[in-house]
């Protein structure tokens, strides 16, 4: 029997999610493969995957896509590892740099624009590269562990600015410059907008393959996950040379991954901004697949 085909982000914060997967009780079961979120979203559009983890926005832009549902990856109040780096205070900045790696933080900044700060920049799809990025830009948006790290650093050596932000300087950064720069994190941004946490990315699938059982299964994976946080974190601890204690924080404090009643009302609003400024189609329902009453058990 051919196994479903699962395509996941390669972040820390999506661990906890497949950790029963890769880990765990239900290791062999699917075909896993690991990517960035943008790529996750084009392999379930084009049928190599089944089940994907997609940045929250697409699932208005895939058709015939159910949630599996109570999972997500989300943040409630700060998240550090989606940040906004400028060269001038936020609202001063005419041209943007987004990493493309991820379609749901590239428009959630661009809502952020228009709605909170009031400006209209220019926008351009670049690689990761901060010093680069800065290079052609006013400001950069940085997602994943490469922001986490910076977080980390800023969190060291930053001084408060005067809007929430962080001010820091270059080589907090990795720069070489003499220049300060002004730190924002998005999700706090967005909490500080609307009063509600962001929904990142979600769990997907098609229709035809959205059976309880899968539902069951991919919940079962994310608790075995999340009862191991800091297995999880030692191993991730030496990779992205930062310390285990530091990413148990970050799991356990700036990532949700449940889609309760809160995240919901946050994830719909974003669709209605998003639907606003042409981001989207005009936002459809949230459908989710069948789930058995109890999840299994690992």
């Amino acid at each position: 029997m051919t196994k479903l085909r699962i395509s996941i982000v390669q972040y820390l914060n999506t661990a906890p999610l497949v950790w029963g997967f890769t880990s765990g009780p239900l290791r062999g079961k699917y075909d896993l493969s690991f990517t960035v979120p943008s790529q996750c979203a084009e392999q379930l559009r084009t049928g190599q995957a089944d089940v994907a983890i997609i940045p929250a926005i697409e699932y208005q832009r895939i058709d015939d896509l159910v949630i599996l549902p109570d999972m997500a990856i989300a943040s409630k109040q700060q998240v550090r590892s989606l940040l906004i780096i400028a060269k001038k205070p936020i609202d001063q900045v005419k041209s943007f740099a987004l990493d493309g790696s991820s379609r749901s933080t590239q428009t959630l900044t661009r809502i952020l624009c228009a709605e909170k700060w009031k400006i209209a920049p220019q926008f351009f799809e670049v690689p990761p590269d901060l010093g680069a990025m800065l290079n052609q830009t006013d400001a950069a948006l940085l997602i994943g562990d490469p922001a986490l790290r910076i977080a980390v650093a800023i969190e060291k050596d930053a001084r408060p600015g005067t809007q929430g932000q962080a001010v820091c300087q270059a080589a907090t950064l990795g720069i070489t410059s003499s220049e300060f720069f002004y730190v924002y994190d998005v999700v706090g941004e967005w909490r500080n907008l609307t009063g509600l946490p962001v929904v990142l990315a979600l769990w997907a699938s098609r229709r035809e393959i959205a059976t309880p059982e899968l539902t069951a299964d991919f919940l079962a994976s994310r608790d075995f996950g999340l009862s191991r946080i800091t297995e999880i974190c030692f191993a991730a601890a030496r990779e992205l040379e930062l310390s285990q204690r530091t990413l148990e924080s970050y799991l356990r404090h700036n990532i949700d991954y449940s889609l309760d009643e809160e995240n919901r009302r946050g994830l719909e609003l974003y669709f209605t901004y998003a639907a606003k400024y042409g981001l989207i189609p005009p936002a459809k329902a949230l459908e989710y697949a069948a789930a058995k009453v109890e999840a299994v058990k690992l």
